[in-house]
C-alpha cells in the first residue's frame, strides 16, 4: 500500500484535471450569453436565480481550483509550510437558496450539485490532510520543546 506523501501529488494532480473539466463545463452551462437582454426592467426570478447561481457555481470552482493550484504549488515546494498555511485554505461558502435553485431547470440543479459535491469532497480531503500533518508534526514539534529545554538547562 502507497503511503500517504505518495499518493497525496497523484491524488492533487487528478482532482486538479477534474476541477478544470468541471469548471469549463459549468462556464458552458451558465453561458449567459444567449440571453437577449429585455427591454422590460421589470423583475424576471428566472434570470435572477440563473445568474445567482452561475455565480456561485462559478466561485466555488474558481476557490476548488486555486486551492488546488496552492497544494501543487506546496508539494512542489513553490510555498512554504506558513504561506501554505495562511493561504492554503478553503473558504467556507455560503449555503444554497433552494427557492431560486428549485426555479432551474433539470440539467443546471444538476451541474449545481456536481460543483458543491466535488467542493465537499476537498472539504473533505483538506481536514483529512490538516489532522495527518498535525499528527507528522506533533513529534517533531516534542522534540523540538525537548532540544530547547535541554539547552535551556545547559546555559
Amino acid at each position: 500500500m502507497q503511503d500517504t506523501a505518495s499518493v497525496r501529488p497523484q491524488l492533487v494532480e487528478s482532482l486538479y484535471v477534474e476541477a478544470l473539466a468541471l469548471s469549463d463545463e459549468v462556464r458552458a452551462v451558465f453561458d449567459l450569453s444567449g440571453l437577449e437582454a429585455s427591454d422590460e426592467k421589470s423583475y424576471d426570478p428566472f434570470r435572477v436565480a440563473l445568474s445567482c447561481e452561475a455565480l456561485r457555481a462559478t466561485t466555488r470552482m474558481m476557490h476548488a481550483v486555486a486551492w488546488l493550484l496552492n497544494q501543487r504549488a506546496y508539494m512542489r515546494g513553490e510555498l512554504s509550510a506558513l504561506q501554505m498555511h495562511r493561504l492554503g485554505k478553503l473558504t467556507r461558502l455560503s449555503g444554497r437558496d433552494p427557492e431560486r435553485i428549485a426555479q432551474l431547470p433539470l440539467h443546471l440543479r444538476e451541474m449545481i450539485e456536481a460543483t458543491e459535491t466535488f467542493y465537499r469532497h476537498l472539504q473533505r480531503f483538506e481536514e483529512q490532510w490538516s489532522e495527518s500533518d498535525a499528527m507528522v508534526a506533533a513529534p517533531v514539534t516534542a522534540m523540538q520543546e525537548r532540544l530547547a529545554e535541554v539547552f535551556a538547562v545547559a546555559s
